[in-house]
């Protein structure tokens, strides 16, 4: 049986360059022998949550939204909202991943963030990174990414550009120090 790491983070190796990913940290929302879903959770977009509110006429004017950006979660459907956030599933379209942890790629959750209604945290993407079966695997092989099981106060409470040297350091690496060549033993 394989290895899946559904709710861990990927972090990408130094020496990953591709365009979407260098120095990122994917959040595994989904991962089985069918491929994996995740979202990356520390590349904020220049797009505002209240310019997104405003273009979807959804009147949101709390204090919470005011104060976050979207983050670009992926290159896949870069133009499908999505939230990942604590606090249940009373959404339309709600996925439980783990214990107080959901995602929404329903509109409907947009009112209510910020409010007593909604989600105490939440991170808000658009679009999502995925793997075809056996891709991500194959990645991993190749020294790509190291993989943490995820933790709430990273994804919800670490600023967006420290996430990718915080979560190295939940393996006690500084990923800094990292060689861009590695082998299998």
């Amino acid at each position: 049986m394989a290895d899946y790491f559904k709710n861990h983070f990927l972090v990408a190796m130094p020496n990953l360059i591709d365009t979407f990913f260098y120095h990122s940290v994917v959040y595994l929302c989904e991962h089985d022998e069918n491929g994996a879903m995740g979202i990356i959770i520390n590349r904020p977009t220049k797009i505002q949550l209240t310019e997104l509110l405003g273009h979807l006429h959804i009147d949101n004017h709390s204090e919470w939204v005011q104060s976050r950006t979207v983050l670009f979660g992926g290159p896949v459907k870069k133009d499908q909202g999505m939230v990942l956030h604590d606090g249940g599933e009373q959404w339309k379209s709600t996925l439980g991943i783990e214990e107080n942890l959901f995602l929404t790629t329903s509109s409907d959750i947009l009112p209510d963030l910020g409010s007593s209604k909604g989600p105490r945290n939440a991170l808000v993407t658009l679009g999502y990174a995925g793997w075809g079966e056996g891709q991500l695997e194959q990645e991993m092989a190749e020294n790509s990414w190291l993989t943490v099981p995820a933790n709430h106060q990273l994804l919800f409470d670490t600023p967006a550009d420290e996430r990718w040297e915080a979560s190295a350091k939940l393996l006690g690496i500084d990923i800094h120090l990292m060689t861009n060549n590695a082998g299998h033993a």
